[in-house]
């Protein structure tokens, strides 16, 4: 498999996964709509909410970057600042995920 194709299907999983979990997080988040603070923390603290939480946020972090790659690498022609953009995407998710991760698993521990 080359390397094109292997962009897409990630693209597409990362899509399809994305789907299921983005529902369930609408889903819960509007049943829980004016809950107070320690009604959602003892929400989000369920393992389970926890690991689809940390799911959601990996697989959209991925489908984001998988997604503005493709935007860099089309649309911006200079070589030295498609590289230097590129690694600003990759920095970006990487830290958003850092920070997210992090909270979501600092919840899960309280």
């Amino acid at each position: 498999m080359d390397k094109s194709t292997a962009h897409f299907l990630k693209q597409r999983l990362t899509a399809l996964a994305n789907i299921p979990l983005a529902l369930f997080f609408l889903y819960a988040l509007m049943t829980h709509a004016g809950a107070d603070y320690e009604t959602m923390r003892a929400f989000l603290s369920n393992p389970l909410v926890s690991a689809a939480l940390l799911g959601f946020i990996v697989s959209a972090l991925w489908h984001m970057y998988l997604g503005m790659q493709i935007i860099i690498e089309d649309y911006i022609h200079g070589e030295a600042l498609k590289l230097f953009v590129l690694a600003l995407n990759f920095l970006f998710c990487l830290s958003v995920g850092f920070v997210s991760v992090l909270s979501a698993l600092r919840i899960w521990m309280a």
